[in-house]
């Protein structure tokens, strides 16, 4: 059988979760450096003296780099490989929070605000594909949300940096500490294996069955009989565009637009808009550090949910009750109330994210899995600019 079958019928096993540790890590810090620009904002406001619009653009400047990182990093990630655009771009956005940190003026931390979302644009849409494209068929779906739950880890890292090192020690250390993905990425460049799939649609045969020759290795008795799997065949960018696929971008497309909508505009801006209505700056990350916990509950109901329900209910159902939960913490007029209406905004926001990241790689074929995700993730857009 070809390695496609031979892989497909594998049980859940120590290589998966091997690779959902070394993508998860990785996602975990890129979620630290997205998050720290919401957890330094006020700092930041507070020493260069920003205007409203200007915190808005600074604290969206980051989101245009994720712009762009998805778009290429998709098209580049069907090219060149999924290995090679997640361990460059892991780089780049650690590069880019470091150089942030070290920053001598307001133009530069805008300049390297830019890098570091390009650098996290790139990877994260690559990274789901590789594990989806690993992972054993009925348990896709789960493998990818729990990839997505790493998100919760990294955001709660660095409200954990904002609230111990920024009120004492300024925003430049935290920067400093969302620096750790450079260093990771030389290690995970060169531990990461290389999407079976991928090299099958490019005629690269010899690779794959090395790969999954050496994954089946590592079981130990008899396993399932393979049944046979189509094997990738290249396709052209331009049929992301085209029937049958057409209106899969274009639906996934306008639900990343709407997640990242509801996520951003509330999680970057919360810890400025509780300063804004007469919070201190530590209670205020306090309150957010409260919220943050919400998140990974969320995401460990998706990815129960999403096996059992299937992803586009899960997917509809959490986008709603996010929502719901947005509205009422835009009327809190309370501690209590921003702490309620918060957190439950943050674990049905997630959960949506953990079902959106399984959905999406199943939309396209191996050839334009990359591509499709890099369209999905231009709605990174949604918030630029914004002025209060």
């Amino acid at each position: 059988m070809d390695p496609i079958a031979r892989l497909d019928r594998l049980p859940l096993g120590r290589p998966h979760l091997r690779l959902l540790f070394l993508l998860g890590l990785g996602w975990a810090l890129d979620a630290m450096d997205v998050g720290l620009i919401g957890f330094t904002l006020p700092a930041l406001t507070r020493e260069f003296g920003l205007s409203p619009v200007q915190a808005g653009l600074l604290g969206s400047v980051g989101l245009l780099g994720m712009l762009l990182g998805a778009a290429l990093g998709g098209r580049l990630a069907d090219r060149l490989g999924r290995k090679a655009v997640i361990g460059y771009s892991l780089f780049l956005a650690g590069l880019g929070s470091l150089l942030t940190a070290l920053a001598p003026s307001l133009a530069w931390v805008f300049l390297f605000r830019f890098l570091t979302g390009l650098g996290l644009g790139a990877e994260l849409p690559v990274a789901a594909s590789l594990m989806a494209e690993w992972s054993p068929l009925r348990l896709r779906g789960r493998m990818v949300v729990l990839l997505e739950a790493f998100w919760a880890v990294g955001w709660l890292l660095a409200a954990l940096l904002g609230y111990l090192l920024v009120p004492e020690y300024g925003w430049r250390l935290a920067f400093l500490a969302g620096a750790l993905p450079a260093l990771y990425a030389a290690y995970l460049r060169l531990s990461l294996p290389e999407s079976p799939r991928w090299l099958m649609a490019r005629g690269r045969v010899e690779e794959a069955e090395a790969l999954v020759r050496a994954w089946e290795g590592a079981f130990a008795g008899p396993l399932p009989e393979p049944k046979a799997a189509e094997v990738p065949r290249p396709l052209p960018y331009g049929a992301l565009f085209r029937p049958p696929y057409g209106r899969r971008t274009l639906f996934i497309a306008l639900a990343w637009l709407t997640l990242n909508a509801g996520y951003y505009g509330a999680f970057i801006w919360l810890p400025s808009l509780l300063v804004a209505q007469g919070y201190t700056l530590v209670r205020s990350l306090e309150y957010v550090l409260l919220i943050t916990l919400a998140q990974l509950p969320g995401y460990l109901l998706a990815a129960f949910l999403v096996e059992r329900v299937g992803r586009r209910p899960v997917l509809v159902g959490f986008l709603g009750l996010s929502a719901l939960f947005a509205y009422l913490l835009g009327q809190a007029g309370s501690p209590g109330e921003i702490l309620l209406f918060g957190s439950l905004l943050s674990f049905f926001n997630l959960g949506a994210w953990g079902a959106i990241y399984a959905y999406t790689p199943e939309l396209f074929p191996t050839a334009l899995r990359g591509s499709g995700g890099g369209v999905a993730g231009l709605s990174y857009t949604s918030l630029i600019p914004r002025d209060s």
